[in-house]
C-alpha cells in the first residue's frame, strides 16, 4: 500500500511539473523610424495569439518552452518572424513599415524590401545608442518574408 503511494505522488509531481515548463519573454517593439509600436499582435505556431503590445511598445508574454518562432504582426507594418535564441528572454524587434510601390513588379518590390530588411541591425545598433534599447544587437534571427511565393506550377 505505502509502494502504490509513493508511486502516485511522484506520478502526479511530474505531471504538474510537464505542466508548468513556460518561460517568460518580454521586449519592446518599434517601426524602422524609431517610433514605439502600440498594439501590435504577438503570435506562435502561426495562429495562436499570446500577447499584445502596450502604448509604449513593451511586452511580456508567457509561451512555452518548445516554442522556437514568434511572429509579430500590425497595420501598417510588414509581418515580423523571428527564431528566438536558447538563452535569451528579452526580444526588442525592429518592424518594417510597409510601403506601397505603383506599377512595379514583386520581384523588384521584394528586392527594394529586402534591401531595407538588410538595414535593420544597423537600425538596432541606432535604437540602442539613443537609448530606445537594452542591447546592441538583436538575440534572435529574423526571416525575410517575400511578397513573391515562388511556384514549382508557374
Amino acid at each position: 500500500m505505502k509502494k502504490l503511494l509513493i508511486i502516485l505522488i511522484v506520478i502526479s509531481v511530474s505531471i504538474c511539473s510537464l505542466h508548468s515548463q513556460n518561460k517568460t519573454i518580454k521586449g519592446r517593439v518599434i517601426s524602422d523610424f524609431f517610433e514605439t509600436m502600440p498594439g501590435v499582435s504577438i503570435m506562435i505556431n502561426d495562429t495562436v495569439k499570446v500577447g499584445r503590445t502596450d502604448l509604449n511598445g513593451f511586452f511580456q508574454i508567457e509561451i512555452p518552452n518548445s516554442v522556437k518562432k514568434i511572429l509579430f504582426r500590425a497595420i501598417g507594418l510588414d509581418l515580423a518572424s523571428i527564431e528566438l535564441a536558447e538563452k535569451y528572454n528579452e526580444v526588442e524587434v525592429v518592424m518594417m513599415s510597409t510601403g506601397t510601390d505603383d506599377f512595379i513588379t514583386l520581384k523588384k518590390a521584394d528586392k527594394l524590401r529586402k534591401k531595407r530588411f538588410m538595414k535593420l541591425p544597423e537600425i538596432h545598433k541606432e535604437a540602442f545608442d539613443k537609448g530606445i534599447f537594452k542591447t546592441d544587437k538583436a538575440c534572435y534571427t529574423q526571416e525575410f518574408i517575400p511578397y513573391k511565393i515562388k511556384s514549382r506550377f508557374f
